[in-house]
């Protein structure tokens, strides 16, 4: 059996019983947890779901903190970053670990706004188990179905949190009703909320059938337990009925008793919906207020008794070096290391971390591994505990461990680390492209010297950020997922890195692509400096599936071109689709085939082959009949009934498509997709159109054909007519 070591500001809270928060903060507790004991969870959500309080109030029951922190003030610990603060809303992801009833809980908590989507994926990929916090107000939000899909792709086990039961408005069961909805989710609700709004006061256990009240005097750290209100009594009956009906349909064991009719103890209960949680069946659901201390504790229980350890978890495969599928390893202390590095953040004061998941293995501080995707060797000087933006030294790491490290040198965002003698590749995380871009160009000579250096280093932390020079005006173009996601990029040019910068123009980020197969033959052949440079490259272009981006395949053997030429001919071939034919944007979705070519010994070069290859690739595509592509937006705009005709009209007008609508209390939500170069000033226009009292969401839902006249002008701009 795998232990951690664990290190711990506090004393422990007991989970269940009546508790007061620790007063003696600051002494380092270390001891051993056992594996099954290891909670690797995140909090996922859409923004202004309660995903931060949520956090703080965990942290605050098991005695990390001394007070729970406030957006609203500014003052958590988790949204530590001066732009969070500010804003109220957390950017990117950040770490940290508590104690709850013996068990070791990692959590990160993740950002809910669409922009910083890549926070979430990369976080999901790491992690074990999640939990779903939901507004009672708004329920399932537009990124409550991202981070929902994103943990379906993980096979993430998750539990619900129906967070804000005492705003107006909140609703539980309309709540649980839209992850059915919407979500395609199977909710097994555990408790009813007592009390609406702002009479909310605490929850029915469906399981004990025992109402918990939370004490407001010490911010809910000790809570009473009493019987069911006598006006609940019935609709608890009824609602227990149907957790035991819906539980029993997915688990062949209460199955069983129930209709044996026999009597289902609590650890039956227990067990039974760990078993369908761990399956990913049914979605345990919870409710309280974070923001007023209700709900959280019981909320841990769950995170203990309902979501997985590292020992509940497939066992992680991969590919040997030479690319062999089958490879695994088992989450324990005994097998050979390794890990993930998900996420490299710059530390003003440990220099550059690479936060890392180990999935077997243990590795103690000043040990040197192996980078499986650069092959290079890297040591690992310290390895830290991260409670936010603060750090915690430990002597080693172990299986189930979320750690971070430093020393290294050239760890990038999901780079596999090994020891020598037993390497594993895991699979690399994949990130949406960016939507949006903008130009940026230094104010000064001494910015300029900076801010090379400055970029390399935001793009080495966020994958969804890329940084290009355009080959015709040589500008420096950044690109990003939406405005916001830029604002906070410069931002931080400026305030972290120092470099003042002039910014363009926010641009949206289209595409192209081929709509038929073609087969082209190029030839180069050329001297210089005394030597021939020649080469014939047949390449077989087709349309790829949407979101695949460039896929290169090599159908010849080295009698017709030697190996040693194919990888100059895929770098040249994919590297030519960063320009398109029609207006210079980025080809995509493409599917390119070497099929064929020649090969001259003595006259065949690179420089050949690689001309041939980047010459093949744009003539056929100019044949293959290009399409440009533009960003389509899932828009969700919520407004007053008395303007729902001004606001679709208004989206009607802006090349929108609404799908649906729905009433939620006063306001009417209107679903649709408009293209993302009509959404830009679309918040001061919704506005004045509702008097202030619109609001709306947008993430990117697919990309899709530019109408032909449109097309055709971007086509005319771009060739200077």
């Amino acid at each position: 059996m795998g232990y951690v070591r664990v290190v711990w500001l506090g004393l422990h809270l007991a989970g269940n019983r009546e508790c007061v928060p620790p007063q003696n903060l600051g002494v380092v507790v270390a001891r051993e947890v056992a594996l099954q004991l290891i909670r690797n969870i995140g909090i996922m959500a859409h923004i202004d779901a309660g995903k931060t309080t949520t956090t703080e109030r965990i942290l605050y029951y098991t005695g990390r903190v001394h007070r729970p922190g406030d957006v609203d003030d500014g003052a958590t610990q988790m949204d530590y970053m001066e732009q969070e603060r500010e804003r109220g809303i957390t950017i990117t992801s950040a770490a940290t670990t508590c104690l709850w009833r013996g068990c070791r809980i990692n959590i990160i908590d993740t950002p809910g706004h669409v922009d910083f989507t890549a926070e979430v994926e990369r976080s999901l990929r790491v992690l074990d188990g999640a939990v779903a916090v939901f507004c009672g107000v708004g329920g399932v939000e537009p990124q409550s179905e991202t981070v929902w899909k994103q943990a379906d792709n993980y096979g993430v086990p998750r539990i619900a949190f129906i967070n804000k039961m005492d705003r107006l408005g909140a609703d539980f069961d309309r709540a649980v009703t839209s992850m059915e909805d919407r979500l395609g989710a199977r909710p097994l609700p555990l408790q009813m909320p007592i009390g609406v709004e702002d009479t909310f006061r605490g929850a029915v256990d469906l399981l004990k059938m025992e109402a918990r009240i939370e004490n407001e005097d010490d911010l809910g750290a000790t809570f009473e337990t009493t019987g069911i209100p006598a006006e609940m009594a019935d609709d608890a009956d009824v609602a227990r009925a149907e957790m035991l009906e819906t539980l029993a349909d997915a688990d062949e064991e209460i199955m069983e008793l129930f209709l044996e009719e026999e009597e289902i103890s609590i650890e039956q209960l227990i067990a039974a919906i760990r078993r369908v949680t761990l399956a990913g069946q049914l979605v345990p659901v919870f409710c309280g207020s974070s923001l007023k201390n209700k709900g959280v504790q019981k909320l841990l229980d769950a995170i203990v008794d309902f979501l997985p350890s590292p020992l509940d978890r497939p066992e992680i495969s991969g590919l040997t070096v030479d690319g062999k599928e089958g490879e695994t390893r088992r989450p324990d202390d005994d097998e050979p290391f390794s890990a993930l590095a998900f996420k490299i953040l710059a530390d003003p004061f440990a220099g550059r971390l690479a936060f890392l998941r180990v999935y077997s293995g243990t590795l103690k501080a000043g040990s040197t591994v192996l980078n499986v995707n650069t092959g290079k060797r890297e040591r690992i000087n310290r390895l830290l505990l991260m409670h936010a933006d603060k750090r915690e030294d430990l002597k080693e790491t172990r299986t189930g461990d979320i750690i971070a490290a430093v020393g290294f040198k050239q760890i990038r965002t999901g780079d596999t680390l090994t020891v020598f003698d037993s390497p594993l590749v895991l699979d690399k995380m994949a990130f949406a492209e960016p939507v949006i871009y903008l130009a940026i160009e230094p104010k000064t000579k001494a910015d300029q010297d900076k801010l090379g250096g400055a970029l390399t280093a935001l793009a080495d932390e966020d994958p969804s950020f890329h940084v290009r020079k355009d080959p015709e005006s040589g500008q420096t173009v950044i690109w990003g997922m939406g405005e916001l996601h830029l604002e906070i990029l410069i931002d931080r040019l400026q305030r972290e890195h120092k470099v003042a910068c002039n910014v363009g123009r926010t641009k949206v980020a289209y595409r192209e692509t081929i709509t038929k197969e073609m087969v082209h033959v190029a030839e180069y052949s050329r001297d210089a400096a005394g030597k021939t440079n020649f080469a014939r490259v047949e390449l077989t272009l087709a349309p790829g599936q949407s979101g695949t981006g460039v896929i290169f395949t090599n159908e010849v053997g080295p009698e017709v071109i030697p190996d040693e030429f194919v990888p100059y001919i895929e770098d040249s071939a994919c590297g030519a689709c960063e320009t398109g034919v029609l207006a210079g944007y980025p080809l995509t979705n493409i599917s390119i085939r070497l099929t064929g070519g020649k090969f001259e010994e003595g006259e065949s070069s690179e420089m050949g082959f690689r001309n041939a290859a980047v010459n093949a690739l744009w003539d056929g595509a100019k044949d293959a009949d290009p399409v440009i592509l533009e960003p389509v937006m899932a828009v969700e705009v919520s407004a007053p009934v008395d303007f729902l005709g001004d606001v679709t009209g208004h989206l009607n007008s802006r090349r929108g498509k609404v799908l649906g609508m729905e009433q939620r209390k006063n306001d009417q939500v209107i679903r649709a997709e408009v293209p993302l170069d009509s959404m830009f000033g679309y918040a001061t226009s919704l506005r004045s159109l509702t008097q202030g009292r619109g609001a709306y969401t947008m993430q990117l839902a697919r990309y899709d054909r530019v109408p032909e006249k449109i097309a055709a002008e971007m086509t005319r701009l771009n060739a200077g007519g």
